[in-house]
């Protein structure tokens, strides 16, 4: 994977004025879900620059480069197929499947559901509740799926407390009694787990998504269920490039690569918590099984 990294100015008193980030998403969207296909790359991401994150759908986007993107306005919205919540559509996460895509959310603030599709660009249908209110552990937002190498499906979730279980082989429904809580370290939300051959990576955002400081830690181990060794900070701002608050991540492998993209979202010059913007970098592997702390000033682009 080759990048392109812009040149850092050093701080002093006749420096020009911090950059304004470059986003290669036109718009205000966060909480990007990156999935690679055989063909390219699908994002569904939150739509942001709504007071008090007030979105009632989800724009997906495709690309081949991860530089170029294509807009294809609302795939799935709040409406008449979520008769359960009417808005603060959150955290989107596509797992795409060979026989139909399932989309799972965040709505009312502290619900999560999911709806199957046709394709990774829907048409979806009728959204289930699969976790409602108070349910269990914790506030039930930011979804997100992690599918392993022998097809078992494991659902991570959470504000405050983080959790998985194992969805059951339909991927919309589970055993509550199976739900396990870990909470790692400064966990706030988006919990996020990736394998690459023997080793697990769980991932999570630290911090309030209006600071500056809100930033990625991770933690290894052997499987979606842990146990994690924690490893400290992933991925965090860079001032001097006005890149901040840099968290709410999806991690993608390149089809067919052993080549690695992190997604994240940030904000320049707005930090009221629904003004973000999105971002990809390299994600770097250590052959020790550990990963390279993420420059985000460094923009993923795929080989050619």
């Amino acid at each position: 994977m080759s990048t392109v990294n812009g040149s850092m100015q050093t701080p002093g008193r006749c420096e020009a004025p911090v950059p304004t980030p470059h986003s290669p998403i036109a718009g205000w969207f966060a909480d990007p879900h990156l999935v690679a296909t055989d063909d390219g790359f699908v994002l569904y991401a939150t739509t942001d620059g709504i007071p008090d994150w007030g979105a009632v759908g989800f724009h997906a986007f495709t690309s081949q480069d991860l530089v170029h993107w294509k807009d294809h306005g609302v795939m799935f919205a709040l409406d008449g197929r979520v008769p359960w919540a009417s808005g603060q559509a959150w955290a989107p996460a596509l797992v795409v499947t060979q026989e139909e895509s399932f989309l799972y959310f965040a709505a009312d603030g502290d619900s999560i559901g999911v709806a199957e599709g046709a394709s990774p660009l829907g048409p979806f249908g009728t959204a289930r509740r699969l976790v409602a209110p108070g349910a269990l552990p914790g506030r039930a937002i930011d979804p997100a799926v992690f599918v392993d190498e022998d097809g078992g499906a494991w659902l991570h979730w959470g504000n405050g407390e983080a959790n998985t279980v194992r969805l059951d082989r339909g991927m919309t429904s589970f055993d509550a009694a199976a739900v396990r809580t870990a909470t790692p370290s400064g966990f706030r939300e988006a919990p996020w787990v990736h394998r690459r051959g023997e080793r697990c990576c769980l991932s999570w955002s630290v911090g309030d998504t209006r600071d500056a400081d809100y930033h990625v830690a991770y933690a290894t181990g052997p499987g979606p269920f842990g146990p994690w060794t924690e490893r400290g900070v992933l991925l965090e701002q860079a001032p001097g490039r006005g890149i901040l608050g840099t968290g709410h991540h999806s991690i993608a492998r390149v089809h067919g690569r052993d080549e690695w993209v992190i997604a994240f979202h940030f904000f320049g010059e707005r930090g009221d918590g629904f003004h973000r913007r999105v971002r990809f970098a390299p994600l770097v592997h250590r052959a020790n099984g550990l990963l390279d702390p993420v420059d985000p000033t460094v923009e993923a682009r795929v080989r050619a």
